[in-house]
């Protein structure tokens, strides 16, 4: 009896400290960790890549170092795909994510986003030769698109109701998505209105050019749910970097472009 329960007392224990585990984080126990997790991809250029020095450079990890610094405490980055994003957070394997994080409903089910500190247009990309200037001129055709993505949602979505009539080809990352445009492998392309694909050429020396925008999307820093004073913390210090010009010369050192209007809710 003694025996079984110890065993009870310890699993109520080990319960207690998993469910603590997964409780918001606030923003004074990131201060005494010492250090603050953040998840980022470096396969999205500009926002976050490696620079000559194999570090992670870009408008993400500038906006993350920041944050760090405004904490008094150091950043450990943990490089994630797009797919990887929430799951890094659920499981408690970082404590935020920078990593153009497109603020939906969807994803806000499961976490939750901060004010937004930049966006962007998702658009259709592709050899200037081939001609697209809607959803239904994709259909027949082989889309790349990455896995979760805004342009893999709208572009999945149209097909499903549309008898399937685009084949949509995900991957893991920008760069296989990239490369599936590049070897011929599909005919357009799923992407951002930034990147490396827009400085590239196809086998034939054909450029490549935006076809046409499919949404427009902000960019949120992602932390689990709960988190209500990580929260309130973030939307306040995103607010003085809107504010003081911060934001705006990051778009322009590393989009070299205007930060586009960022709504707040």
């Amino acid at each position: 009896m003694l025996k079984a329960l110890r065993l009870l007392l310890l699993s109520a224990t080990l319960a207690t400290a998993s469910f603590a585990a997964a409780q918001a984080q606030t923003v004074d126990e990131i201060i005494r960790k010492g250090t603050i997790t953040i998840a980022i991809d470096t396969t999205t250029p500009p926002y976050s890549m490696l620079g000559s020095a194999m570090a992670p450079e870009g408008f993400d990890i500038d906006l993350a170092n920041m944050i760090a610094k405004a904490l008094g405490v150091k950043v450990e980055f943990v490089t994630v795909n797009s797919p990887g994003r929430i799951p890094a957070l659920l499981t408690n394997r970082v404590d935020i994510v920078v990593s153009i994080f497109s603020i939906t409903a969807e994803r806000a089910q499961q976490v939750w986003f901060s004010n937004p500190y930049a966006g962007q247009c998702s658009a259709i990309v592709g050899p200037k030769s081939r001609s697209a200037k809607s959803l239904k001129d994709l259909e027949g055709l082989k889309i790349a698109v990455t896995r979760g993505t805004p342009e893999d949602n709208i572009t999945t979505a149209y097909s499903a109701a549309h008898n399937n009539s685009i084949s949509v080809l995900r991957f893991d990352d920008y760069p296989s998505t990239m490369s599936a445009m590049l070897s011929g492998q599909v005919d357009l392309l799923g992407s951002g209105d930034y990147g490396e694909i827009y400085l590239r050429k196809t086998n034939s020396g054909d450029g490549f050019e935006m076809k046409f925008p499919l949404r427009c999307f902000h960019f949120g820093v992602g932390m689990r749910r709960g988190n209500i004073e990580l929260l309130r913390w973030m939307n306040t210090f995103i607010y003085t970097l809107k504010n003081d010009g911060t934001l705006e010369d990051l778009s322009q050192k590393w989009r070299k472009a205007p930060l586009p209007a960022l709504p707040v809710f």
